[in-house]
């Protein structure tokens, strides 16, 4: 990939980091301020656990969100960044551009996907 595309790339993902990382903070945040607040009744505590429990959630899609864009922005230093991990194929430009932390091409990620939806068929 040419060094211009490659710092196009760099630049989306380090603004999806940034936008990113905000937002696991702004959620680890909101978790703790929804613990540390006494409810009053029950029915207000199961209220909280339940809000609780939506923000850690988000907060660890986020921080997956992190680990992704951070693996991205590696390959892009190690020289990988664009080729399918699974074939060793270019990941088409219009895939990068929707999905700049792509591992595979969209062929070798119909095949994953398929595979996961296989196996999580119940066996009979």
């Amino acid at each position: 990939m040419e060094a211009s595309k490659l710092e196009h790339f760099k630049q989306l993902l380090l603004a999806e980091l940034r936008r990113h990382a905000q937002n696991v903070s702004d959620d680890q945040a909101a978790a703790l301020d929804a613990a540390g607040e006494e409810a009053k009744e029950s029915a207000d505590l199961s209220m909280k656990d339940v809000t609780q429990e939506i923000s850690l959630k988000l907060g660890d899609q986020e921080s997956q969100m992190v680990a992704d864009i951070d693996q991205a922005l590696l390959r892009i230093e190690e020289g990988s960044y664009g080729m399918c991990a699974r074939c060793g194929r270019p990941v088409e430009e219009r895939r990068l551009e929707a999905m700049p932390t792509a591992r595979y091409d969209a062929e070798c990620q119909a095949l994953i996907e398929e595979a996961k939806g296989m196996n999580a068929r119940p066996m009979l």
